[in-house]
């Protein structure tokens, strides 16, 4: 099959794109504000922010900074009546009085502007407001990590864990409000990793470093069709202040084993380029306890296993990015990011797996120590580019990305043999797996808004994306004191994928009702090739996405809406990767090349009260849903934890999100979530298949302000227990705390956090299959004590304007490590 070159159908796209860009810049073009800002000595105020608003609804459609002089412009202005603010530090916020400007007016000179100052005098550069931990606006839930000092020190995977209507399973597995099939994005793009490697991610991004957490059950269609529950976007921190300027961290950790981080932010910014890097380090023990005590039949004979083993794991993870931002004028920014990590981490699991023909019988014993390590690496490349074409509304953006991974995982089983007298009666079982792994993922995309009208807007964009993995598995086994490498056991795996979108989406506003209808195609091509077994799948497939949203203001207290969505989760790279991943002799995973894309069509009603609650009722349905098994082979008398398309999964769910005032010093923020997920299946092994069950989940934080300087925070998460595919999970847990506290004029905070105060988080899971009968535990350590210092230097004036999402998330998300 010939294929058409994704660079060049992004260039052709951009070219068109440019063209209708160029015809419409002089559209309705009618006049100039120009201006001066003195401060109270009448001399000129340097660099000030000054905005430009529409009077009618004092929507900002334009902002610049005064030059060295004061001055500043607005030029090609449509007819209108309009309004100019000024902010500068020291100062009160100024406005103008209403300006009226007609097509074929002269440019308009405004009378100097002159600003007062401040009545009383701050003490320190920074002026802070605290936002609320957690807010509903523009129909996401928004996490302000930044605020939080329970973050404090925590990897991303821990924060995200404690996120409302979040769940995160024992592999990293994600779920939102009860339905996996997460998509999650970081700055606005999406990671292409799948859940091994976006957990290692996770683990390897320092929380220091996130700003925010955006949850969005119903993304419309600009986003990337891929997320069947919905996408969480991660804002990483960015500081834009004008000046020099930047932060310096430190933290250290004790659980059962020592964690220490740091970093390093330095931003610096003139008016026509903003230059930033951060570097962060991770370096952290812990440990994973697992248990799994099960019973296997075959020929009649019953088989019990009580299986015992111990990981301790050393992660070494350094992350770095560095980037600028041209502002080539008022109008144009071009942007170029670098951005990367380097992961070693070791590991040691000690398994004892006894065996015996009833329970807590020991006819055999299975001693293994299995040492193993990994490097993860990663190198992404960002150039963007962004044109304000007019005060209308009217922008062009375009973004092209390259990202390279490299993975290689080596770990050796040494299996020991014993008898119930705890002699040994056969050779040992020595063998050693290395998974060398690379991926390459090339995007690009453009995006384009026009206004219609003052209160309606057309967006249209195009997106091309190509993946390829390169997996290798190799498998040696010890004889005589020498490696020979099995090759039945050996494997390539290679995959390609090529996705093509478009879409476009339009926003009207009638009086109290808002509508955005959005429609968005892909054509996807994939290639998995196993060359050693020669099986090769190949699929080709276009599907349409649409969305629609409707809100509507009822009164100045209440606002409902209702929201529909199709979406897709493709498989990830390693689900589709037919190696066996051992665990021990008898526990393994399997990746299965036959696994099929899952659709789902949600939708999903929101009610509002003052903006303070916020409540939502949703039903998805999911067809050919991607699940993970744990399947018992009974001649082998082995677990296999596999990926398989079930032919169904129906979601309700409930969420009502709360913020409550006690006091002046005591607010709370709470979210509850209520779902029933059902899994329906024809055929599993060898009998229909069907499970469901009711899970709630409960999340309240509370902030104590104990003194201007001094403040608290408490964190409690419950979730019930919940049937997820062929699992039953049982309730897990915990309770967090924290305290802070800032000084040298709050430029420096001192943060000390306990997380899992009781020790109470643990898995517990058992088959949801009723033929099946295992118990597994797996406890993490969780229970960790943290003290974070951090300290802000340098210039704090004033804020920059652009904020900047690339195109290359969605891809990185689906690579796996197979850690």
């Amino acid at each position: 099959m010939q294929k058409p070159s994704n660079l060049l159908l992004l260039l052709i796209a951009l070219q068109l794109l440019n063209t209708v860009s160029a015809y419409t810049q002089n559209r309705n073009k009618a006049g100039t504000i120009k201006g001066r800002v003195l401060d109270g000595q009448q001399t000129a105020a340097a660099y000030a922010t000054v905005c430009l608003y529409k009077s009618s609804d004092s929507t900002v459609i334009k902002r610049t900074l005064t030059t060295a002089e004061g001055d500043f412009l607005f030029e090609e202005l449509v007819s209108g009546i309009y309004l100019v603010s000024v902010e500068w530090i020291g100062y009160k916020k100024l406005f103008s009085d209403p300006i009226t400007i007609k097509t074929g007016d002269k440019p308009l000179v405004l009378n100097s502007l002159v600003l007062i100052a401040e009545t009383k005098q701050l003490n320190a550069v920074n002026i802070t407001s605290k936002k609320p931990l957690v807010e509903t606006r523009n129909g996401k839930m928004i996490v302000n990590v930044e605020g939080s000092i329970l973050a404090a020190g925590k990897s991303a995977m821990e924060i995200l864990a404690k996120a409302p209507g979040v769940t995160v399973d024992q592999d990293g597995r994600i779920s939102l409000r009860g339905k996996s099939g997460v998509e999650v994005m970081i700055n606005g793009k999406l990671t292409y990793l799948s859940a091994g490697q976006l957990a290692n991610l996770l683990r390897s991004t320092s929380g220091n470093t996130i700003q925010r957490i955006e949850l969005m059950s119903q993304p419309g269609s600009a986003y990337d069709a891929s997320g069947s529950a919905g996408i969480i976007n991660i804002k990483l921190k960015k500081n834009d202040n004008y000046g020099t300027n930047g932060n310096v961290t430190a933290g250290f950790g004790y659980g059962r084993y020592y964690k220490s981080n740091g970093g390093l932010t330095i931003n610096h910014r003139t008016k026509s380029l903003n230059i930033f890097g951060n570097y962060d380090l991770l370096n952290n023990r812990d440990f994973e306890d697992l248990k799994v005590n099960r019973s296997n039949t075959s020929a009649g004979e019953k088989s019990y296993f009580d299986q015992q083993a111990r990981e301790v794991t050393t992660r070494k993870n350094h992350s770095y990015k560095a980037g600028l931002d041209y502002f080539i004028d008022d109008k144009n920014t071009l942007g170029f990011v670098f951005n990367g990590y380097t992961n070693h981490n070791t590991s040691l699991t000690d398994n004892r797996t006894n065996i015996g023909n009833r329970p807590s019988a020991t006819d055999s014993t299975i001693l293994a120590s299995n040492p193993g390590r990994s490097s993860l690496q990663n190198q992404a490349y960002n150039l963007n580019y962004k044109s304000v074409i007019d005060t209308s509304g009217q922008e062009f953006s375009a973004d092209i990305d390259y990202s390279k991974f490299q993975n290689n995982n080596e770990t050796a089983y040494n299996n020991y043999f014993y008898n119930g007298s705890g002699m040994s009666f056969k050779d040992p079982l020595i063998f050693r797996n290395a998974t060398p792994s690379t991926v390459k993922i090339w995007t690009g995309k453009a995006d384009y808004v026009y206004p219609l009208s003052d209160k309606s807007k057309l967006e249209a964009g195009i997106k091309s994306s190509s993946v390829r993995t390169d997996n290798h598995f190799q498998f040696d086994n010890l004889k005589n004191g020498n490696w020979f490498n099995d090759l039945s056991r050996s494997n390539t795996f290679i995959y390609k994928e090529f996705v093509n979108a478009v879409y476009a989406s339009t926003s009207m506003e009638f009086a109290a009702t808002n509508i955005v209808l959005g429609l968005r195609g892909e054509l996807t091509h994939s290639e998995g090739n196993s060359p050693t077994v020669q099986q090769k799948v190949e699929r080709n497939y276009f599907n349409l996405f649409p969305s629609l949203s409707v809100g509507q203001k009822l009164s100045e207290l209440h606002d409902i809406g209702l929201s529909y969505s199709r979406r897709i989760d493709r498989p990830d790279y390693q689900s589709l990767n037919p190696f066996l991943y051992f665990a021990d002799l008898y526990t393994y995973n399997q990746g299965n090349p036959l696994l099929k894309p899952q659709y789902t069509n949600a939708f999903e009603f929101t009610y509002g009260y003052k903006k303070i609650l916020n409540a939502t009722v949703g039903y998805s349905h999911t067809s050919d849903v991607i699940t993970t098994t744990l399947i018992t082979d009974t001649v082998a008398k082995t677990l296999i934890i596999k990926d398989q398309n079930l032919a169904s999964q129906h979601t309700f769910n409930f969420n009502v999100s709360m913020p409550v005032t006690i006091s002046k010093w005591w607010n709370t923020t709470n979210n509850g979530t209520l779902y029933y997920t059902s899994f329906n299946s024809p055929d599993l092994l060898g009998a229909p298949f069907h499970s469901g069950k009711t899970t709630y989940l409960l999340s309240s934080i509370h902030t104590f302000t104990l003194t201007p300087a001094i403040h608290a925070e408490l964190s409690a998460n419950y979730q019930s227990a919940q049937v997820y595919g062929t699992y039953a999970v049982k309730p897990i847990y915990s309770i967090d705390l924290g305290l802070s506290k800032s000084f040298a004029n709050q430029r420096a905070n001192l943060k000390f956090a306990a997380g899992d105060l009781f020790n109470w988080a643990k898995a517990r899971v058992t088959s949801a299959i009723p033929s099946q009968d295992y118990q597994l535990y797996q406890k993490q350590e969780s229970r960790i004590f943290r003290l974070t210092f951090s300290y802000n230097f340098g210039s704090s004036l004033v804020k920059a304007v652009r904020a900047h999402t690339t195109g290359a998330d969605a891809e990185q998300k689906r690579v796996k490590s197979g850690n």
